[in-house]
């Protein structure tokens, strides 16, 4: 039985609705929605108080925090005041090692904070009192006048009220005080000042240092240092309780922890707290910038799908803030539950209406729109072809499926004289369609068939076949190879590599195509009217350009103008003086370094220039097998140097040399039959080893 397709569409017409009657059907999905505001509304003020109460306990670890390092910077200042009082008022002198000794102790036994109390003497000598642990002082001296290289080294436990001798040893060392930051900047300073120390006597370990000069009688001493190594704060740390699983951070300025959370941590035994939450703690720095430096700052961070509460907070030390990092779980985790349990209430009694709903929504609606959204695609992407109508009840939906599908056909027409992969990169770089442009560094590449003006008058229209087959492959030598095809003048084709796609490696890339444009004519069979193989010749060059939409608003053209673009075209051309098929310029060779194959052929003037031009050959790419045997070409960038250097009968050695290689080699006869010229007749002083070319 026959079905007029005209009576079906009609019947469909018929049947179709207003797309408003259809959306009413999803009238019933406001249940949700209020269910999911008033859940959102009680969230927001959970949520609310939760964060205030990290707020307060954010505030209490800052004063404790802040307390602490002011204590600290407190007490080093104060260490190094009463020592260096002690030195001025001559009831010290620098050189009695008894008293010396006792007062470097008992700063550090009265100083819960210190590590290190040191003294530099100007002749490089170093004397210093250091904390093992709180079980252990050690006191260290190094002389560069008794025993240079040499460390002497006393041990005392520390017992209650008093500190008793262990033992005493000499090691050798290669610590020289006259190395450190602090002693070489206090030897010229008048008052002391904070330092980031990292060396020690007895290794590497982080630590920060006031140090300043002792004069006495207006003769300066050395310089005195009050270390406080970073292991003292991590301790610290570790005393707080920041949450169940929070953590607290001091960093310096540029985002480098300073201390961590450690328990164990002292001055035997290095800092490993848990630093698992500090790329949170960078991150939040990096996002305040210099505000987090200044003042008190506050977000919320997202880290392998949970959130946490961050802090960052000034410290009384230049440079230090820091950072507290909450699980926001810890005090959202209860607010959580009683959320999920109320939206699953709401949601059981709303599920039937919700249901109907969307399943009303994706026949009527969701599904007819897809399938015009995927007829779209297939015109995005140029696909004209496999454009379909779809018939759908509902009125605006089917017009828009007709609308679609007449679009497609009309565009199919155009299809062949659009670049498709050009259009679409130009969309997705949101460039408009108006004139305009930008100058970018870019490689271009021409190509020609040689002899094709002689060719195209003796076939005739039956050059048509020949230069289509030609066309075809290169053009999809080029696309594979990344690259734009700007536009076809009769045998020729212009081509531009890093736009729209930026391409750090476009010079590489229009080689690549160019080796391999010139291997597939060569396989391809393709010949002229006298039966010869078909030759190309191509031309490359980089450099700044201007590439844009150029034209009028009636017409226009993405494509490449500037200098850089016309020395690729005589590059092209002079390919005929050289016999090579393939010139790329200086700058070509330069950014595709490593990757190709070349050998610079000579300087020339291309038409319309006076200076030079450096000239090279593409031989093939560098992971090319094809390549082969390449010692020629030093011989022959060994001629050329000495033909510029003006050693005519060297360089003609060279050439002759390369000869014997090859055989055949256009460049090298052209060196040598001009090295034979100059060096029968040497030219005079103006003479330039660059050759001009008098035609484009």
């Amino acid at each position: 039985m026959n079905v007029d397709p005209g009576r079906q569409l009609r019947a469909i017409a018929r049947m179709t609705v207003s797309i408003r009657l259809a959306v009413s059907a999803l009238v019933l999905a406001a249940i949700l929605l209020t269910a999911a505001l008033s859940s959102l509304l009680w969230w927001r003020t959970a949520e609310a108080a939760s964060r205030q109460l990290a707020s307060t306990i954010n505030e209490q670890i800052v004063a404790a925090v802040r307390k602490e390092v002011s204590a600290i910077v407190d007490e080093a200042r104060a260490a190094h005041t009463a020592i260096r009082t002690l030195f001025l008022q001559n009831v010290l002198d620098t050189r009695e090692a008894d008293k010396r000794e006792f007062v470097f102790l008992s700063q550090l036994q009265s100083q819960a904070t210190i590590s290190w109390v040191a003294f530099g003497w100007p002749d490089g000598s170093f004397f210093a009192a250091h904390k093992l642990g709180d079980r252990r002082l050690e006191m260290m001296e190094i002389s560069l006048t008794d025993h240079p290289g040499e460390r002497r080294v006393d041990e005392y436990d520390v017992v209650p009220g008093d500190i008793e001798f262990a033992n005493r040893r000499f090691e050798p060392t290669d610590f020289r005080v006259a190395d450190q930051a602090w002693f070489k900047a206090g030897l010229g300073a008048e008052d002391p000042q904070w330092f980031r120390v990292m060396d020690h006597a007895t290794g590497e370990r982080p630590s920060i240092a006031f140090a300043g000069p002792i004069d006495v009688y207006q003769e300066r001493q050395g310089v005195l240092a009050v270390i406080i190594e970073y292991t003292r704060l991590a301790r610290f740390l570790s005393q707080l309780e920041v949450g169940r699983t929070g953590t607290a951070f001091i960093v310096d300025g540029s985002g480098e922890l300073v201390a961590a959370p450690d328990k164990d941590a002292d001055e035997l035994h290095p800092a490993r707290g848990d630093t698992a939450l500090l790329p949170l703690a960078r991150a939040a720095l990096d996002q305040a910038g210099e505000a987090g430096r200044k003042e008190a700052w506050q977000s919320r961070l997202t880290s392998g799908g949970a959130a946490y509460e961050v802090a960052l907070t000034p410290l009384p030390f230049p440079g230090w803030s820091l950072a507290t990092v909450i699980p926001e779980a810890e005090f959202l985790g209860p607010v959580e539950t009683t959320l999920h349990r109320l939206i699953l209430g709401l949601a059981v009694g709303a599920v039937l209406a919700a249901l109907a709903s969307a399943m009303l929504a994706r026949s009527v609606i969701a599904a007819p729109l897809s399938r015009v959204v995927g007829e779209l695609r297939h015109v995005e992407a140029f696909a004209l072809e496999q454009v379909r109508r779809h018939p759908s009840r509902l009125k605006e939906i089917a017009s828009l499926s007709g609308a679609i599908a007449e679009m497609a056909a009309g565009l199919s027409a155009f299809r062949k004289f659009i670049p498709a992969d050009l259009v679409r990169g130009l969309l997705r770089q949101g460039v408009e369609a108006k004139p305009g442009g930008s100058v970018q560094e870019l490689s271009v590449m021409f190509i020609d068939i040689a002899g094709f003006t002689g060719l195209s008058e003796r076939l005739g229209d039956r050059v048509v076949p020949l230069l289509s087959r030609y066309l075809d492959l290169t053009s999809e030598i080029i696309v594979a190879n990344g690259g734009t095809i700007d536009k076809f003048i009769g045998d020729a084709v212009m081509a531009f590599w890093g736009a729209p796609q930026p391409q750090g490696d476009h010079a590489a890339r229009c080689c690549r195509a160019a080796l391999a444009c010139r291997r597939a004519i060569d396989e391809s069979g393709l010949v002229d009217d006298l039966g010869q193989p078909l030759q190309i010749r191509i031309g490359i060059n980089s450099g700044r350009m201007l590439v844009g939409n150029i034209g009028s608003e009636l017409r226009l053209n993405y494509t490449v103008i500037g200098d850089a673009v016309n020395v690729a075209s005589r590059l092209e051309s002079a390919n005929k003086s050289y016999g090579t098929q393939i010139l790329i310029g200086a700058a070509t060779e330069r950014l595709a370094r490593g990757a190709v194959v070349t050998r610079e052929v000579d300087s020339i003037a291309v038409y319309g220039r006076e200076e030079g031009l450096s000239v090279h050959e593409l031989i093939g790419m560098v992971n090319e097998n094809a390549v082969g045997s390449i010692g020629w070409i030093a011989d022959y960038e060994r001629g050329l140097a000495a033909y510029r250097a003006r050693r005519f009968a060297d360089a003609l050695a060279d050439f002759e040399a390369v000869l014997k290689r090859r055989g055949d080699d256009r460049p090298a006869e052209l060196m040598r039959d001009r090295c034979r010229r100059l060096a029968a007749a040497a030219p005079d002083v103006s003479w330039r080893p660059v050759a001009a070319l008098a035609s484009k």
